[in-house]
Formats: structure tokens, sequence, C-alpha cells
């Protein structure tokens, strides 16, 4: 009895991430505040802008941009998994495939997604190579190709792991 009264305490305890994911929805806000003063910062000075000051700008709200789609695939995917189920019903015009993400494709897309963050980083270090150190170029290198390394490792240990583990009604060599 005592047990039970304490996995049900534990278990009724994941909605206490519902404030935590709701701060996620709620943070898309200075995303987008913030894209909105790169747009507005792009669109007032174009004509005093170099090509590589506006490929700059415009890979700034890239980033924003999917850094904003990161955060709805955690909160969305991570209150569906481990908070409750989120009811999606057919012609919703909701893009159901994000609640239908499970805990290891969740991290995989987080780690493509920061690497895909991490070589916008990148590549605005290149585009204005003028102003930045040999230095800054060599971290800013070092650091994607740890999340690169990191997000294949990642993905080769989760296919390992699929393969490894059974299912309820099935056990291996039987």
């Amino acid at each position: 009895m005592l047990r039970t009264a304490f996995e049900r305490f534990l278990f009724g305890a994941r909605f206490l991430l519902t404030p935590l994911y709701a701060i996620l929805a709620v943070s898309l806000v200075a995303l987008l505040a913030k894209s909105a003063l790169h747009v507005y910062e792009l669109v007032s000075r174009l004509a005093d802008f170099s090509d590589e000051k506006v490929l700059l700008s415009v890979l700034a709200i890239v980033d924003m941009t999917l850094s904003a789609s990161l955060v709805v695939i955690v909160f969305i995917s991570g209150y569906t998994n481990f908070v409750s189920p989120v009811l999606m019903k057919p012609d919703d015009g909701r893009p159901h495939w994000i609640a239908e993400i499970d805990f290891s494709e969740l991290k995989l897309k987080l780690m493509a997604s920061i690497v895909a963050i991490s070589a916008i980083k990148l590549l605005e270090g290149f585009m204005d190579i003028s102003h930045e150190s040999d230095r800054e170029l060599a971290w800013l290198v070092g650091v994607h190709m740890t999340f690169v390394v990191s997000a294949v490792l990642l993905a080769v240990a989760d296919r390992l792991g699929h393969r490894t583990r059974t299912t309820p009604d099935h056990v291996e060599g039987g």
C-alpha cells in the first residue's frame, strides 16, 4: 500500500514539468522579438550593408528560426512523452509527427538542430572572417566538430540500442 501510494506520487510528479514546457512556449516570444529586431535592422540599413552583412543578418534570422523550431519540438514532444499524450484528430491542422516523436527521436532531432545552429554560427564566423581571430575561428570549428561527432555517436548508439532491445511479446532466441 505504501509502495503504491509512493509510485502514484512519483508518477503524478511528472505534471511538475508542465510549467517548464509552458515557459519554453512563452520563450518563443523572445526569439520572435529578436528576429524582428534583426529584420528591422536589415531593412532599415539595407542600403548601407555590404552583401556579406546582408547574408550575416539573414543567417541570424535563420539561426533564430531554427532555435525556435527546436524549442517547439522539445516542448510538444517532451510534454507528450513525459506528461500526457496530446490528443490528435485527423484534419485538425496540427503537425502530428511532433507528438509522435519518442524520446530517442527527440534526442536525435535535438542534436541535429544543435549541429545546424552550430554550423550557422560557424558560417557567420567565416563570413565575418576579417573581424574574427584565428583562435575564435578555431574554437568555432572545434565546438562544431564536437557537436557533429556527438550527434553521430548518439545516432550510432541509438541504432545499436534498437537492435538489441526485445519487445514484450518477442524474446530473443525463442
